[in-house]
């Protein structure tokens, strides 16, 4: 008796996802706020002024705008990306911090129907013993990624269900293919 072939199993789609946070965009014109008075304080400064107070009012409203503006606009939105590779996860306008999860290093995906930035600490990339380490931009669903060991990963995201169908799908073919070999 002949067996038939089975039939190659077909490759998930990539699948891509974001989520976005427009609060950040209120921090982050609080920060070029302080910038606009580091600014006009150096430009408008009387003449009987003393120097040293001067010259330290100036740098640290720059410096606080410079850190505002660029702390929160990494997090005004991200981008996640599930392929045959990995798991990868851009943040903000230029994609960093970023961070890229081999699935070989993934044990599982599952749905986080409420994430709370309250809960990890605020907006942000966040590190808690208990949760692991997460890039978390808004409250709302999101995914959490087994990494073994008791290790995870969490993102917030739009069509969080999409995305661990997708981590799920590749899971399996890859262990299907490892299993071939």
């Amino acid at each position: 008796m002949t067996h038939a072939p089975r039939p190659e199993p077909v490759a998930p789609q990539v699948w891509t996802g974001r989520a976005s946070n427009r609060m950040q965009w209120v921090l982050a014109s609080a920060g070029a706020a302080c910038l606009a008075l580091g600014i006009e304080l150096a430009v408008d400064q009387p003449a009987a002024a003393d120097i040293a107070p001067l010259v330290m009012s100036v740098v640290g409203c720059l410096a606080v705008g410079l850190l505002i503006i660029f702390g929160t606009l990494a997090f005004t939105h991200v981008k996640v990306q599930v392929d045959r590779e990995c798991v990868e996860v851009r943040c903000g306008h230029i994609g960093l911090p970023r961070r890229r999860i081999p699935l070989a290093d993934v044990s599982g995906a599952r749905l986080a129907p409420l994430i709370s930035p309250r809960s990890w600490g605020g907006w942000g990339y966040r590190w808690r013993p208990e949760k692991g380490t997460g890039v978390i931009v808004r409250r709302g669903p999101g995914i959490v990624i087994d990494l073994g060991a008791g290790h995870r990963f969490t993102v917030t995201v739009d069509d969080p269900e999409g995305a661990v169908v997708a981590i799920r799908e590749w899971l399996r073919l890859r262990a299907r293919t490892l299993a071939g070999s």
